[in-house]
């Protein structure tokens, strides 16, 4: 007759109690110094990665008005191209000038310029869906891709957005601002990249910014 097995003293206990007994053991047998310093350390490590997040977006986003700088315009236009080579679909380039913009830099100093060009980024954010994007290339050029559309519903968007400028109040010292925006659109294609669809936006928005000024006389 076999001798009878010694009672194991782990039956009855799962793979994860016995982990958490032995990390509680383990924890217990930590002097409290150790452990002390172990959290300190934890700590440091939480606050130097949400300084590299900050750190990371502020590479990309325009100081001033919060939407896209330069470079992160630059990346998010790549991952768009990619995007509509890869899936198709459709997208808008929108290169927008401010008008008579420069005057008011001049006039009332670049406090109020500024302001200006943050009061124009709230009004792009507000007509526009979470998935677009809009960018602050420098100075007053501002830049936006909107998805989904054709040229037809382009161009009238595009002249939504100088209305919407157009109509909006800027005042400072009780004396409204003279000040508008000119608008360029052009669909992307899968085999675009930056620099040339903004060279042709940039002809269409001269074109456009003529056009205005010519109904303006």
């Amino acid at each position: 007759m076999p001798r009878e097995k010694p009672q194991n003293k782990g039956v009855g206990r799962t793979r994860r109690d016995r982990i958490a007994l032995r990390e509680r053991t383990s924890s217990e047998q930590v002097p409290s110094p150790l452990a002390a310093e172990i959290e300190r350390l934890r700590e440091q490590l939480v606050r130097s990665e949400a300084r590299i997040e900050a750190l990371e977006k502020s590479a990309h986003e325009d100081a001033l008005t919060g939407l896209l700088n330069r470079r992160g315009f630059e990346r998010a236009f790549a991952q768009a191209v990619a995007y509509l080579k890869r899936y198709g679909g459709s997208a808008a380039l929108l290169y927008l000038d401010l008008d008579r913009f420069k005057p008011i830099n001049d006039e009332y100093g670049h406090a109020v310029g500024d302001v200006v060009l943050q009061e124009i980024a709230r009004l792009m954010m507000g007509s526009v869906r979470a998935s677009d994007l809009a960018a602050r290339l420098g100075g007053d050029e501002l830049a936006l891709v909107l998805w989904n559309l054709d040229a037809t519903q382009m161009s009238v968007k595009a002249c939504a957005l100088e209305n919407l400028v157009a109509n909006a109040s800027f005042e400072v010292g009780g004396n409204k601002l003279d000040v508008g925006v000119s608008i360029g659109g052009v669909m992307i294609s899968a085999e675009d990249n930056l620099a040339a669809a903004l060279q042709r936006a940039d002809a269409a928005m001269y074109a456009r910014k003529k056009e205005r000024k010519a109904r303006r006389k």
